[in-house]
């Protein structure tokens, strides 16, 4: 931990010297609410977010709050070691195309609905409202990358080992779930006369509601399709692989890890509600993914069980620019001139892909420096090529 604010109701934790105002007054919002529990903690790539500050961690007693999830639900990491060392330039681009050709990008979604056995299969997904309304559309939509920040990144690890990692959610499905029962919660806030204020973007659902319970259902399908989209992109990436190096190919087991959930877990003695929102498990032992930003490192972390932190560490860099912000204030050419000097397959064509450039970025070496109580760095990961959404 870098320092502690104790001016609100309860003490706010920050593993991060220098934090924005906005990000500071919902941290503020947050640990004056009348059931958080113990304090709040705020991870090292911590910015301003909606309601609730990505790379934040808030336990609620007996309480959930959507916004405290955020909109895309599950949304998380993936990552898996293969047996290649090198990969000469022009094999990269090309396996880089052959990827492009069946993961669809950005807004795009499949042609054709995606057979059911790649959907999450625990669930009856006919029983909840929100989900069942979307479920033929997310048929289209299992196995694609989305936007934003999402990336599938080709990396050569200090373990000699050439590595392939995913980054993305639950696409359009945990909106719609999202903006429902936010929507939800702030008209019941306004009944119940709610004691937190409406502008604060915070309203909450009580766990003994028939309202919290169907949030809780819905927001795990979320979970589970967010890693069920996760696994399609991967398992269909590692097939590119595969056929490319023809018997030359092996990967290992898949590492995957959610940053953006709600779940019931035990802390400092009292089962509470832990929200992550932007923020990563990171248990005794857990081994989580913290990537970096678009032409810096990733690293596969193992987890410490810090305590103070409620078990949790950063999901990536954080921004210190907004989108755009950044589109109108970086240089296009300077930041593919960095890119380029890497030798790096990038994803920065124009003045409106600015808003994903490293310099709209935190610092990863400073972040991971940040949070060196919280884990331990197993394997450090080079970009060699990136797709965006």
């Amino acid at each position: 931990m870098i320092k502690q604010i104790t001016t609100e109701k309860l003490p706010i934790k920050l593993w991060l010297a220098d934090i924005e105002q906005g990000a500071l007054e919902q941290a503020r919002n947050l640990a004056n609410l009348p059931f958080a529990y113990k304090h709040i903690a705020l991870m090292p790539d911590c910015h301003q977010g909606f309601g609730m500050p990505i790379g934040g961690v808030l336990a609620l007693d007996e309480v959930i709050i959507p916004n405290a999830v955020g909109v895309d639900i599950g949304c998380g990491m993936c990552a898996v070691k293969t047996s290649l060392e090198h990969i000469p330039h022009h094999e990269l681009k090309n396996l880089m195309t052959g990827i492009r050709s069946v993961i669809p990008l950005g807004f795009k979604h499949h042609k054709n609905m995606q057979d059911e056995k790649f959907m999450p299969q625990n669930h009856d997904p006919h029983s909840m409202e929100v989900v069942s309304r979307e479920y033929d559309s997310a048929r289209g939509q299992v196995g694609t990358l989305g936007g934003g920040n999402h990336f599938i990144e080709v990396q050569k690890g200090n373990d000699g080992k050439i590595w392939i990692m995913i980054h993305s959610g639950s696409r359009n499905i945990g909106k719609q779930v999202a903006d429902h029962y936010n929507r939800l919660a702030i008209r019941l806030n306004e009944q119940w006369k709610s004691p937190v204020p409406r502008s604060a973007q915070l309203a909450y659902l009580p766990l003994d509601t028939k309202e919290s319970q169907e949030y809780i259902k819905e927001m795990q399908y979320c979970v589970d399709f967010a890693f069920a989209n996760r696994k399609l992109m991967m398992d269909r990436v590692v097939e590119i692989f595969s056929d490319h190096f023809k018997g030359r190919f092996n990967a290992f087991p898949m590492i995957n890890i959610a940053h953006n959930y709600a779940a019931k877990e035990k802390h400092f003695d009292k089962d509470v509600i832990l929200h992550r929102k932007g923020a990563t498990l990171a248990d005794e032992g857990t081994i989580g993914i913290i990537p970096g930003s678009q032409g810096t490192k990733s690293y596969i972390v193992k987890g410490k069980g810090n305590p103070e932190s409620f078990n949790s560490c950063s999901h990536g860099a954080g921004r210190v620019m907004g989108r755009k912000q950044a589109q109108r204030n970086l240089n296009l050419k300077e930041e593919i001139k960095k890119l380029n000097e890497q030798g790096i397959i990038h994803a920065i064509r124009s003045v409106r892909d600015l808003d994903e450039a490293a310099s709209a970025y935190k610092s990863i070496d400073q972040v991971m420096k940040n949070q060196s109580d919280l884990v331990d760095i197993l394997v450090e990961l080079t970009p060699l090529a990136v797709i965006k959404g």
